[in-house]
């Protein structure tokens, strides 16, 4: 996700903002857990106020690490909130091969699951963003990634 800052540097308005919400936004993870990004949002801002970083500032990043949770911009006067979210999702249109490594780590991850819990859960999962009208908020983004990410998500579903 870092990487692809530079990329689209010129398309964000608070970049210091983002990239601490990249770093942040994982930063507190448990497979089995559904709090993540809100934990990982006050982590953000206990380690950011040590910072004195500007409140306001401060408020994004936790709105966009929260933002990660359903996958939908809360922030819309710019759009930081969009890019964060697209560079996030971006591992789903990658070639099959690559996305397919990515399901493998999925399915690790949540390896305290057997298939018959995992497999109706990762396809409704699936299915939620197989049916948004679009998967990427930014245009960049939608005509690079949405076509494959659409292929790799069906395909996924027919293995599971």
């Amino acid at each position: 996700m870092l990487a692809y800052t530079e990329d689209f540097k010129n398309n964000i308005e608070d970049y210091d903002a983002l990239i601490f919400t990249i770093w942040y936004h994982d930063i507190i993870y448990k497979s089995t857990k559904k709090d993540n990004e809100e934990k990982s949002a006050i982590f953000a801002k206990k380690r950011l106020k040590i910072l004195n970083f500007d409140k306001k500032r401060l408020e994004n990043v936790q709105k966009m690490i929260v933002s990660t949770k359903k996958h939908q911009v809360i922030l819309d006067k710019n759009m930081d909130n969009a890019y964060l979210l697209d560079m996030d999702l971006s591992i789903l249109g990658t070639d099959w091969k690559v996305y397919k490594n990515y399901t493998q780590q999925i399915r690790k991850e949540y390896k305290i699951y057997p298939d018959f819990m995992y497999k109706p859960g990762r396809k409704k999962v699936l299915t939620h963003f197989l049916e948004r009208k679009t998967l990427y908020f930014t245009e960049n983004f939608r005509s690079k990634y949405e076509k494959q990410a659409r292929e790799n998500l069906q395909k996924e579903i027919e293995l599971l």
